[in-house]
């Protein structure tokens, strides 16, 4: 069997390019750390924690909940929507 996404609209935010983030800043709720490999998130979803990197989006579900997601991911399912 096939299937195919419902059109629901979400609500995303692009977790940019953290350079210049500095101790203790937040995005979205969420603290920006730092390792070895940049700048990152940790999002507290409905399966447990996710990394968010830098150019990620972070969207947010139907029910309020968040997720990352990574951009050719993102640009490959969802189209901006014309809010007028």
């Amino acid at each position: 069997m096939k299937f195919r996404k419902k059109p629901v609209v979400i609500e995303a935010e692009h977790f940019p390019d953290a350079h210049g983030w500095g101790e203790g800043a937040m995005f979205m709720d969420y603290p920006v750390q730092k390792d070895d490999l940049g700048y990152f998130l940790m999002i507290h979803t409905l399966e447990g924690d996710h990394r968010a990197n830098a150019g990620d989006w972070i969207i947010t579900g139907v029910k309020g909940e968040r997720y990352p997601c990574k951009p050719d991911i993102f640009t490959a399912t969802y189209e901006a929507v014309d809010e007028r």
